[in-house]
C-alpha cells in the first residue's frame, strides 16, 4: 500500500473589527509530520503591498534566514535576509484598491523534529489590485537554525495591523503508510515508503513473505586505553542493499562495545575490542580497543572497523580500520608531563590527533526514521571515535557516540561509538565502547 498524507485543521484565527497586530498560533501540537498555514489578509497601514513577518516559538534572536524572489509581471526582483524573523511577500496596504487581499500557504516541514526547520512559501494579490506594485507575486524560502520543536507561530505585518477579515487557518500533515509490516523481529517504524527493524539488542528477524530488504550492521565500539590511553576505535559500519530474504527465521547479532582498559598489574593495558555485528552472512566487524600502558610499558591501538589510538606516554602505534567499514586511529604523543593518547578513528573520517574521528552521516535519514544514532545540527551520525586521554584537556569524541577522553567515558550505546582514554588525573582507565545496531528496512508494499 503506497504513502498517503493526511490533513487536518487544527485552528483558524480570523481578524475582528479593529484589526489586530498579530494572528498567532499556541500550542500547536507535536503529532504530525509537517505544518501548514493557508491565510488571506491585508494590512491597516497606508501604501501598496508588504511583507509579514514571521516569529517561532517567541525566539528573538538572529536565528532567522529568508530568501526572497518575486514579481508584478513586468519587473522581478530577490532578496536575502538573515535577521531576528522570517519573512514572506506580500499583503496589499489600506490605500490599495478596496476589499483586495493577499493569500499563500507556509509549508514548515518536519517542524516536530530534532532539526532545523525549513519554510517554503508562496503568495500572491488579487488581479484587480491598482498601484505601485499591483497583482505581485511572492516566492520565499526560510530557515530557523534551531533543533526546538516548533510549538508557537506568530504572524505580524511589517507595519499596520491585520485589517478586518484577514484569516488564516492552520493545519497539521501526516503521512499515513500500511500499518501492516511484512515481518516480525525488532522495534518496527514507518517512513518514506519504507519498513523499518531497528534492533538494539540481539534477536531473530522473520519474514512473513520473500522480500527485498536493505540492511545497515554497525559492531560495538572499541574500549578505551590506560593511562593516557588512546580512545577507541568505533565500531565498523557496513551497509547492503538489496538482500533477498525468504519467509524463514534469520539470526541477528548486535556486537557489544569493547571493555575498558584496566591496571597494568591485570594485563588489560589496552582497551578490548568490541563484537561483530551479524546478519544473514553480513558481517560489521568489530572497534579497536585504544592503546594503554603506564610508564612501565604501553600497548598500542588496536586493529578493527575503525582502529584505536594509540597510548600516549610510549608513543605508541595506532590501529587501522577494515576496509570500507572505518578509518585509522592516531599516533599517541609523548610530550613529557603532557602525554595525550590518540583518537580513535571514526567511520567517516581517520584522525592524525588527540579527537576521535568523525563518523558517518551517510545514514542519517535511516537516524531520522528510526531515531538512533548521534544527532548533531540536524544530521544523524554513527560509529564516531573516542578521544584520547592524557594530561590537562582530553580529547573530543567524534560525531556518532565516540566518548570524550578521560572521566572513564563510555561510548554512546547502540551507535558503536569508542570510549574515550583514560587519563592520569581520572582513575588512570578508559571507558567502555559502546555498543552496535542493526537496522533492516524494505520498501512498503
Amino acid at each position: 500500500m503506497a504513502n498517503a498524507n493526511t490533513m487536518t485543521k487544527i485552528s483558524t484565527v480570523t481578524v475582528g473589527s479593529g484589526g489586530a497586530a498579530t494572528i498567532d498560533f499556541t500550542s500547536i501540537p507535536a503529532t504530525y509530520t509537517d505544518i501548514v498555514i493557508k491565510y488571506s489578509g491585508r494590512s491597516t497601514a497606508a501604501g501598496n503591498y508588504q511583507n509579514v513577518n514571521i516569529k517561532i516559538n517567541t525566539d528573538t534572536g538572529s536565528n532567522y534566514t529568508s530568501k526572497l524572489l518575486y514579481g508584478d509581471g513586468s519587473a522581478a526582483g530577490s532578496d536575502t535576509t538573515t535577521t531576528t524573523f522570517l519573512k514572506f511577500m506580500y499583503i496589499p496596504f489600506s490605500s490599495a484598491t478596496a476589499s483586495v487581499f493577499g493569500s499563500g500557504e507556509l509549508y514548515f516541514a518536519k517542524y516536530a523534529g530534532s532539526i532545523y526547520k525549513s519554510m517554503i512559501a508562496d503568495t500572491v494579490t488579487e488581479n484587480n489590485l491598482t498601484g505601485s506594485g499591483s497583482s505581485i507575486i511572492g516566492l520565499t524560502a526560510g530557515l530557523w537554525s534551531d533543533n526546538s520543536a516548533i510549538n508557537a507561530i506568530t504572524l505580524t505585518p511589517n507595519s499596520g495591523s491585520w485589517a478586518e477579515y484577514s484569516t488564516a487557518t492552520l493545519y497539521g500533515i501526516k503521512a499515513t503508510t500500511a500499518t501492516t509490516a511484512l515481518a516480525t523481529g525488532g522495534t518496527i517504524t514507518y517512513n518514506g515508503g519504507y519498513v523499518y527493524h531497528t534492533f538494539l539488542s540481539s534477536g531473530t528477524f522473520t519474514p512473513s513473505q520473500s522480500l527485498v530488504a536493505d540492511c545497515l550492521l554497525v559492531a560495538g565500539g572499541g574500549g578505551g586505553g590506560r593511562y593516557s590511553g588512546g580512545g577507541g576505535g568505533a565500531g565498523g559500519l557496513y551497509y547492503s542493499g538489496s538482500n533477498l530474504l525468504t519467509a524463514t527465521g534469520y539470526t541477528v547479532t548486535v556486537g557489544g562495545g569493547g571493555i575498558a582498559s584496566q591496571d597494568a598489574g591485570s594485563g588489560l593495558q589496552a582497551g578490548g575490542n568490541g563484537s561483530n555485528s551479524t546478519f544473514t552472512g553480513l558481517t560489521a566487524a568489530v572497534g579497536g580497543g585504544g592503546g594503554g600502558g603506564d610508564y612501565g610499558g604501553a600497548v598500542a591501538g588496536k586493529n578493527g572497523g575503525s582502529g584505536g589510538g594509540g597510548q600516549g606516554t610510549g608513543g605508541t602505534n595506532y590501529g587501522v580500520g577494515t576496509g570500507s567499514q572505518g578509518n585509522f586511529g592516531s599516533l599517541g604523543l609523548p610530550s613529557g608531563g603532557a602525554d595525550y593518547g590518540g583518537g580513535g578513528g571514526g567511520a567517516g573520517a581517520g584522525t592524525t590527533t588527540k579527537n576521535g574521528g568523525v563518523g558517518s552521516s551517510a545514514y542519517s535519514s535511516w537516524g531520522y526514521a528510526t531515531t538512533t544514532g548521534q544527532l548533531v545540527s540536524g544530521t544523524y551520525y554513527y560509529a564516531g571515535g573516542g578521544g584520547g586521554g592524557g594530561y590537562g584537556s582530553p580529547g573530543s569524541g567524534g560525531s556518532g557516540g565516540g566518548a570524550t577522553g578521560g572521566n572513564n567515558s563510555a561510548g554512546t550505546v547502540n551507535t558503536g561509538g569508542g570510549a574515550g582514554g583514560g587519563s592520569v588525573n581520572s582513575g588512570y582507565n578508559g571507558g567502555i565502547g559502546g555498543s552496535g545496531i542493526v537496522i533492516i528496512r524494505y520498501q512498503v508494499q
